[in-house]
C-alpha cells in the first residue's frame, strides 16, 4: 500500500478511537516512513525537522489567544453575550422562541466568518466568545455538532471564495504555485472558480441546520473550565479601546502580512490604553497562550508528520499511479485528484500547506485531461480545501473543539471531525467535481 496511505489511514483510525490527536500523528508518521523504507532513524530526523515549519503558526496563535484574552477584559464579549441573550430572549423562554435557535447560529456563524476577513484573528476567538454563550445554547437545547459545523462553515469557506484576509493569502499561494507549474491565472479568476465548490460548503451547512442536527439535545450546566464574565465590567471607553485595539490588530496585519506582529500591535494598544495592567498583564497573557497551546502542539506536530510524508516522495507516486490507473478518463481523473487532495489535507491539516505538494503533478495532468484554466483552477482549490473540515489536526475543526469543550461535553473526534467531515467533504467532492467538468 502507498505509504502516504496507509500513514493517513493510521493516524484517522487511532484519532477515531480516542487516541489523542498528537501520538496519532507520531504514529502515522512512523508507519508512513517505515513503509516507505525510510527507517526509524531518518524517519524520527525528518519529523523532528519538520516540526519548525509550523513554529510562526504555532506562536501566532499564542500571541492572538493572549490578545483574545486581554481582549476579553475590555468587556467587549460580556457586551456581545449579553446582546445574544436579548436576542434570543430571557431565561426560561428562550425555548418557546421559533427565531432563537436561527438568530444565535447566525451571529455564531458571523464571529467565525468575520475572524477569516473584518477581524482576522482566525481561531483565537473562539475560546473567547464561545464559552459565554454555552449557557444560552444550553438553554436552546442546541446540537453542539451543529454549532461546531456552523463554525467551521465560517472558517473554510470564506478563504475559499473571497480573497480577503486569510483568503487573500490563500488566493495568492494557489495563483503563486499555478504559475510555478507553468499555468498563469489572475487573481480576479480564482473567486469565480471557486463559486461552485463554494456552494457545496453552502449545501453541507443547510443539510446540518434542518435535517441531520435539527432535534433539540441537552447537555449539563457545568462552570468548569468556563469564561468567567460576572467580575468583568465595560464601559464606553473600554468598549472603543476594544474596537480600537481590533482595527490595529487587523490595520498592522494587512501591513506586515503577519499575524504575530498584528496580535503584538493590538496587545500594545491594550497597554497603553491602561485596559491591561502591567501588574496582571503577564498572567492574563499566560493564560490566552495556555488557552491556545493545544492547537499549537498539534499544529507542530502535523508538521513534522508532513515533513515525512513529503519525504517519502510518495504523494508523486500516488498521483503517477492515478494518472496511469485514469487513462483518457477525465470524469475518473478530476475524481481522483480530488480524492488525492482529501487525503494529502486530511494528514498534515492544512489546505495552505496542501496547495504547493498538489499543485506540481496536477496542473499538467489537468492540462493533459484537456481541462479549462478555471476548471484546473477550481480542481485545484477544492482538492487542497477537501479534508480541512474533518482532520483531526486542522484548525478549522480544532478551533470549534476549543470553544464547545471547555465543560467537558463535547468531543473533538466525533462532535467536531467526523460531523464536519460528512457535511463538508462529500458536498465539496460532488460541486468540485461539477465545477471541474463544467467551466
Amino acid at each position: 500500500m502507498n505509504a502516504v496511505v496507509l500513514a493517513v489511514a493510521v493516524m484517522l483510525v487511532l484519532s477515531l478511537l480516542r487516541i489523542h490527536v498528537v501520538v496519532a500523528l507520531l504514529i502515522g508518521a512512523l508507519v508512513g516512513g517505515f513503509v516507505a523504507g525510510m527507517g526509524l532513524t531518518e524517519t524520527i530526523t525528518v519529523f523532528t525537522e519538520g516540526l519548525g515549519s509550523n513554529a510562526v503558526i504555532a506562536l501566532s496563535y499564542a500571541l492572538l489567544g493572549s490578545f483574545a484574552v486581554a481582549l476579553s477584559r475590555t468587556g467587549l464579549p460580556k457586551l456581545m453575550v449579553e446582546k445574544a441573550i436579548v436576542l434570543v430572549g430571557k431565561e426560561g423562554e428562550s425555548k418557546k422562541k421559533t427565531l432563537s435557535k436561527v438568530l444565535i447560529l447566525f451571529i455564531i456563524l458571523m464571529i467565525s466568518s468575520f475572524s477569516q476577513n473584518i477581524i482576522p484573528v482566525h481561531i483565537a476567538i473562539i475560546p473567547i466568545f464561545i464559552p459565554p454563550l454555552l449557557h444560552v445554547l444550553n438553554e436552546l437545547q442546541l446540537d453542539r455538532r451543529l454549532v461546531a459545523t456552523v463554525i467551521t462553515f465560517g472558517l473554510i469557506t470564506p478563504y475559499m471564495w473571497f480573497p480577503v484576509g486569510f483568503g487573500g493569502i490563500f488566493h495568492e499561494i494557489l495563483q503563486t504555485n499555478m504559475k510555478d507549474s507553468g499555468l498563469t491565472v489572475k487573481m480576479d479568476q480564482i473567486p469565480t472558480a471557486m463559486t461552485i465548490p463554494s456552494l457545496g460548503m453552502i449545501v453541507g451547512l443547510l443539510i446540518a441546520v434542518f435535517i441531520t442536527y435539527r432535534k433539540p439535545r441537552q447537555y449539563e450546566d457545568r462552570t468548569t473550565g468556563m469564561t468567567k464574565t460576572d467580575d468583568i465590567s465595560y464601559t464606553t471607553r473600554s468598549i472603543f479601546v476594544a474596537v480600537l485595539a481590533i482595527v490595529a490588530t487587523l490595520f498592522v496585519q494587512l501591513q506586515t502580512d503577519s499575524m504575530i506582529f498584528g496580535a503584538l500591535s493590538g496587545i500594545i494598544v491594550l497597554y497603553f490604553s491602561g485596559q491591561l495592567k502591567l501588574n496582571t498583564s503577564d498572567a492574563i497573557l499566560t493564560d490566552g497562550m495556555k488557552m491556545m497551546s493545544y492547537i499549537g502542539f498539534v499544529m507542530i506536530s502535523a508538521a513534522g508528520f508532513a515533513a515525512v510524508m513529503r519525504e517519502t516522495g510518495e504523494v508523486e507516486t500516488l498521483v503517477k499511479d492515478s494518472a496511469a490507473f485514469i487513462g483518457n478518463s477525465t470524469a475518473l481523473g478530476v475524481l481522483l485528484m480530488l480524492v488525492i487532495g482529501l487525503l494529502v489535507t486530511m494528514g498534515i491539516g492544512s489546505s495552505f500547506s496542501t496547495i504547493p505538494i498538489i499543485t506540481t503533478i496536477f496542473v499538467p495532468l489537468a492540462g493533459e485531461l484537456g481541462l479549462s484554466v478555471m476548471a484546473t483552477i477550481a480542481l485545484i482549490g477544492t482538492a487542497a480545501a477537501l479534508g480541512d473540515a474533518g482532520s483531526p489536526a486542522s484548525d478549522s475543526t480544532l478551533g470549534p473543539t476549543s470553544g464547545l469543550n471547555v465543560d467537558n461535553q463535547h468531543n473533538h473526534i466525533w462532535d467536531t471531525c467526523v460531523p464536519t467531515f460528512l457535511h463538508y467533504n462529500i458536498p465539496l467532492v460532488a460541486f468540485g467535481f461539477i465545477a471541474a467538468m463544467v467551466l
